[in-house]
């Protein structure tokens, strides 16, 4: 791959990824043709939103609505059921790539982030499944990437324009699933933050202040706090008209009082139940699917890139030394969206977790990785070695781990013993 120094646009290697990454995640995706795992919840809670009957009440009900809308398009099947999570998957992935372009002008780093987290599992896993979390994920990447974009906008205009689509794709994340909280609220903390550090507290309202010339702090606040949140509740309209259960318009902390509860009800003990410190080592997954199913032995393993996710934790601590050190501003950015993300779950009372709530978590941690493995490209001693190895053996694992990641057909029950190299997988 021809990297280059220069700063240009890696927009045409950055389609190239997605475009492989599309077509990998919608090849064969009505396979399994039934529900498996979480889609026999997500899946009958979206036809009965068709029908506007309540059901599946502690979830917000974007994701439920762009799966029924699907259903609705194209009938009840298995491709409309996954097609909304499969596209988000694809958009995400772009938005993400078109993220770490904005904050390090880094043409070498962008690709190689777009390049892990195609091939982290994680999103690619995600992406074939009909859950909420890739409607979120996607969406929320798509509101950090037109945050970004504004930011580097040369014209009023065009970063109000940005601004104004970060907003909206910030409250249709929430809408859909609200593991993302913590990075979207990032916008409008790093707007205040640049606002401050420009201008010093004091001056923290003055006009024609920075980040972004022509942005008030006022005007920042409407596009990324307010409404955001009224297109939060907007997603809500569905619930204003079921015959029974019906939702008040005015009925906000009420609603949310029902779904806190109805989350933190959920106490009996799962077989796949973890924890944040166990996510970050990769070392306890969730079998997704594994049986006799539409004529052959198939598995679905959620489990992170080995070498991907270990090295991204290993690109984390040097991120600190980066951002100490090197003031490495977009290593920041990056670390804060990942140590948030992953400290909500270290401090969340949510009785059971799963692994899957590391996929924006895991997702940021491509980009440091990134950063970090573009640090030590161009060195001329044995680190030099690193990226390289890194680089190849991450994408080689995801060719090696793909049949047990996408439900291939195996050739017999026990083969899935191949890949599982940590008895903590099974």
């Amino acid at each position: 791959m021809p990297f280059s120094r220069q700063n240009r646009d890696p927009l045409g290697w950055c389609l190239l990824i997605v475009a492989a990454f599309q077509a990998l995640v919608l090849w064969r995706i009505a396979l399994p043709t039934r529900y498996y795992f979480d889609e026999v919840h997500y899946v009958p809670a979206a036809l009965k939103l068709l029908d506007l009957i309540p059901a599946n009440r502690e979830h917000p009900l974007f994701g439920k609505e762009v799966i029924a809308a699907f259903i609705h398009m194209l009938g009840d099947r298995p491709l409309a059921w996954r097609l909304g999570p499969a596209l988000s998957g694809g958009l995400g992935l772009f938005a993400f790539a078109r993220l770490v372009w904005h904050v390090t002008q880094n043409r070498r780093a962008t690709i190689l982030a777009t390049a892990l987290l195609a091939t982290n599992f994680m999103w690619f896993i995600q992406s074939r499944i009909a859950m909420l979390d890739m409607i979120s994920a996607g969406l929320c990447m798509v509101g950090l990437w037109q945050f970004a974009a504004a930011w580097r906008a040369k014209r009023t205009g065009v970063a109000r324009v940005h601004l104004i689509l970060s907003g909206i794709a910030l409250g249709l994340s929430l809408g859909a699933k609200w593991s993302g909280a913590p990075a979207l609220a990032i916008p409008g903390l790093a707007f205040l933050a640049m606002r401050i550090a420009e201008t010093g507290p004091v001056f923290v309202g003055k006009r024609g202040a920075g980040p972004i010339k022509g942005i008030s702090l006022i005007e920042a606040a409407l596009w990324l706090g307010v409404l955001p949140i009224a297109v939060y509740w907007a997603t809500f309209a569905p619930a204003m008209f079921y015959p029974h259960h019906t939702l008040s318009p005015y009925g906000f902390v009420e609603q949310h009082e029902l779904m806190v509860r109805l989350q933190d009800s959920v106490k009996k003990p799962h077989p796949y139940k973890t924890y944040w410190y166990q996510w970050i080592v990769d070392w306890r997954g969730i079998w997704y699917l594994f049986e006799n199913v539409d004529g052959a032995h198939r598995g679905v393993v959620m489990i992170g890139n080995p070498m991907a996710m270990l090295a991204g934790l290993a690109a984390f601590f040097w991120s600190l030394w980066a951002i100490a050190l090197r003031r490495r501003w977009d290593a920041l950015f990056f670390a804060v969206l990942y140590a948030l993300c992953v400290g909500m779950w270290a401090v969340n009372g949510k009785p059971v977790q799963f692994y899957y709530h590391y996929l924006l978590p895991g997702a940021f941690l491509m980009a440091l990785l990134a950063l970090a493995l573009d640090a030590l490209w161009d060195r001329r001693d044995r680190w030099r070695l690193v990226p390289r190895w890194v680089l190849g053996l991450s994408l080689a694992l995801f060719v090696v781990f793909y049949p047990i990641i996408s439900g291939w057909p195996l050739p017999f029950k026990d083969a899935y013993n191949f890949w599982m190299w940590l008895p903590s997988w099974r």
